[in-house]
């Protein structure tokens, strides 16, 4: 059976973020049978339907989500809502002839941020995903204070129950794409 290909879109651009922490995480614990790829949003600029040539960072971009089996996505909280960096990358791979670049794909939702730990956030990413034809798993869901003592200064992730937590979604992920995918 091959690998299950996962690519992970940050929607944080800092270095030091914590919602990449989870993707680091998550990338170096990947259950076996399952690659994770990080996408890099540094330069895709914001979707205009006025550029008649695609930008080379957006181009990338729709390589990595075309070759990807499902996503991995991390969902920072900026104002109740999700980050523009984030939805930049959806409204452009969006933009592909049929939707085929998502439409029935397989994705995974995690996050951190203040309060509810970026709750917010994610719910409104999944009303994102039902208009893009996504197909989000629903547990287990992983929710971090982005603000506590679960990161280091770097945002690497130290709290065992969210690495726990996230072993178990990607574990989800992967029998989630092997259903849609049959």
């Amino acid at each position: 059976m091959k690998s299950l290909h996962v690519l992970g879109i940050c929607g944080s651009l800092r270095s030091q973020s914590t919602n990449l922490g989870l993707l680091r995480y998550a990338k170096e614990h990947a259950p076996s049978g399952m690659v994770i790829e990080l996408a890099d949003l540094q330069d895709v600029p914001f979707y205009n339907a006025d550029l008649k040539d695609i930008p080379d960072p957006v181009q990338k971009l729709n390589e990595s989500i075309g070759n990807a089996d499902a996503l991995l996505l991390a969902c920072p909280e900026y104002n109740y809502s999700l980050a523009p960096a984030l939805k930049n990358a959806l409204d452009w791979a969006s933009r592909a002839p049929d939707n085929h670049l998502l439409a029935g794909k397989p994705v995974a939702i995690l996050g951190s941020g203040g309060g509810m730990g970026s709750a917010r956030s994610q719910y409104h990413l999944r009303q994102v995903c039902v208009f893009l034809d996504l197909h989000p798993l629903n547990k287990p869901e992983v929710f971090s204070n982005a603000f506590s003592s679960s990161f280091d200064e770097e945002g690497n992730l130290l709290e065992t129950k969210i690495q726990d937590l996230i072993v178990r979604q990607l574990q989800a992920l992967q029998s989630w794409a092997q259903t849609i995918h049959s």
